[in-house]
C-alpha cells in the first residue's frame, strides 16, 4: 500500500495548563489514503471535533504529528498548505456571516487564497452544489438550513482543496434535507477525488459515507472498524457495542 495521504500520529490536544489542563485528545493515530472517506464517531465530548480543529489549525496540538502528503502540519502554514484542507462546520447559520451575501462570502474565500477568475469559479461552484445563480446575492437569513449548508460547502470547495473536514455537517438539518446533502457530498467526493474526514454521532450516516471509521471515547480511539463491520455490528469493545445500542434509529444498511 502507498504511503497515507493524511497521517495523524500520537496526536495530543490539551486545554488549560498545569493541574487544570484537560487532555481533549489522547495519543490519537490514524491514516487515510487519497480519495478515502474516514469517519470519527463517539459521544459528545469524545474529541472528534477537536481533532478536525487541530488538523485545520484552529486548535494547537500539544504533542504528536499531523502530515498531509508527507508535509508536516505545524502551527505556521503557508497559503498553499491551508488551501489543501478546508472545513465544513456543524451549524451552517453560525459559520456564515449574517451581513454578507453568498457572493461576498465566496469572493472572500477566493481573495484569501489569492485565486483569480472569480466570476467563473463562483458560477461553477453554485451550480455544483445545486443552488445556481439565483442564490448568489441572497443573505443567509433568506436561505433554508439546507441551502445555507450548501453555501458552506461551496465556500470550502471554491478554493479547490484536496481534503474536506466535515464536522456533523447534517446534524442541524431536517431528515429529508440530510439525505439531499449527504448525496451531494458523495457526488462531490467522486467528481473531485476528495478525501473526507467525517465526524458524526449518527452511525447510519457514517456507515453510508465512510469506508472505515474510528470509535472515540474520552479523547482516545478505542476501536477501528470497516463500514461493513459496523453494518454487521462486528465490534470488539463494549463501548462500541454500547454506542451501537444507544444509537436511536440506527438501521444497518445493506
Amino acid at each position: 500500500m502507498s504511503l497515507p495521504f493524511l497521517e495523524v500520529a500520537a496526536l495530543e490536544v490539551s486545554f488549560g495548563a498545569g493541574a487544570q489542563a484537560v487532555r481533549a485528545v489522547r495519543g490519537v493515530s490514524f491514516a487515510v489514503q487519497r480519495g478515502e472517506s474516514f469517519g470519527l464517531v463517539g459521544e459528545s465530548g469524545s474529541g472528534k471535533s477537536t481533532i478536525l480543529r487541530a488538523l485545520v489549525g484552529l486548535n494547537p496540538a500539544s504533542g504528536g504529528s499531523m502530515r498531509v502528503d508527507g508535509v508536516e502540519l505545524g502551527m505556521t502554514r503557508d497559503k498553499a498548505l491551508r488551501r489543501r484542507m478546508q472545513m465544513v462546520f456543524q451549524d451552517p447559520y453560525g459559520s456564515l456571516h449574517p451581513r454578507q451575501t453568498v457572493d461576498s462570502q465566496l469572493s472572500e474565500a477566493l481573495r484569501i487564497q489569492s485565486l483569480a477568475d472569480g466570476e467563473r469559479r463562483i458560477r461553477t461552484i453554485l451550480d455544483q452544489v445545486g443552488l445556481g445563480p439565483r442564490f448568489r446575492f441572497r443573505y443567509p437569513h433568506q436561505l433554508s438550513g439546507g441551502q445555507r449548508q450548501r453555501v458552506a460547502i461551496a465556500r470550502a470547495l471554491i478554493v479547490e482543496p484536496e481534503i474536506l473536514l466535515l464536522d456533523e455537517p447534517t446534524s442541524a438539518l431536517d431528515v429529508s434535507v440530510q439525505a439531499e446533502v449527504l448525496n451531494l457530498l458523495m457526488a462531490l467526493r467522486q467528481e473531485r477525488n476528495l478525501t473526507y474526514i467525517f465526524v458524526s454521532h449518527d452511525l447510519s450516516v457514517i456507515a453510508t459515507m465512510c469506508g472505515r471509521l474510528a470509535v472515540m471515547q474520552s479523547g482516545a480511539i478505542v476501536e477501528e472498524l470497516s463500514a461493513s463491520q459496523l453494518r454487521d455490528r462486528h465490534t470488539t469493545t463494549d463501548y462500541a457495542r454500547t454506542l451501537l445500542a444507544a444509537s436511536e434509529g440506527y438501521r444497518p444498511q445493506g
